[in-house]
C-alpha cells in the first residue's frame, strides 16, 4: 500500500474555547502545517461531523473525513472524555488517530484518556511559542513519520 499523501488529511480540532481554536489554528500554521483544518466546538459536534449528520448532513465536502483529531477534554454538552469513549468504540471510526491537546496535567485524566483508546496526550503550553514548537513536533510525527490509516469515506448513519 501507497503511502499517504500528508497534506491529503485533513485535521479536526474540537474545542469548546473560541481562543484556543484561534491560537492552534495561528500555530500549525506558524508551524507551516498546510492540511485542511476544521473546527467544531463541543463532542455533540464531532460526533455531527464524523458521522455526518445535522449541520452537517450531506456536507462531504465540508466534513472530510479526518486523518488526525485533536480533542480537548473539558467542553460543555457531551465533553472530550465521553466523545473518545465513543469513537474508539465504534469499528467505523476507531482508526482516527485522536491526540488529546488540553490544559489538564491531571494523572486520571492522561491514564482514563489512554484506558479510553487515545494515540497521543498533550497538555497545552502556556505560551504561543510553545504551542507553535507542540504543533511542529505534532506535524513532523503524525504527518511525515506514522503511517496513517489510509483515507475512506465518512461511515454512514
Amino acid at each position: 500500500m501507497r503511502k499517504q499523501n500528508k497534506f491529503a488529511v485533513t485535521i479536526l480540532v474540537c474545542d469548546d474555547d473560541e481562543d484556543d481554536r484561534a491560537l492552534t489554528e495561528q500555530a500549525l500554521q506558524e508551524a507551516r502545517i498546510s492540511n485542511a483544518i476544521r473546527f467544531v466546538e463541543d463532542g455533540e459536534q464531532l460526533l455531527d461531523y464524523l458521522y455526518q449528520r445535522g449541520a452537517f448532513s450531506g456536507e462531504t465536502g465540508e466534513a472530510p473525513r479526518p486523518g488526525l483529531i485533536l480533542l480537548d477534554l473539558n467542553m460543555p454538552k457531551l465533553d472530550g472524555r465521553d466523545a473518545l469513549k465513543l469513537i474508539k468504540g465504534d469499528p467505523e471510526l476507531r482508526d482516527i488517530p485522536i491526540v488529546v491537546l488540553t490544559t489538564s496535567r491531571l494523572d486520571e485524566d492522561i491514564i482514563r484518556s489512554y484506558k479510553l483508546g487515545v494515540n497521543s496526550f498533550m497538555t497545552k503550553p502556556v505560551t504561543f511559542s510553545g504551542l507553535i514548537e507542540a504543533m511542529k513536533v505534532l506535524g513532523r510525527y503524525w504527518l511525515e513519520v506514522v503511517e496513517l490509516p489510509p483515507l475512506r469515506a465518512a461511515p454512514p448513519e
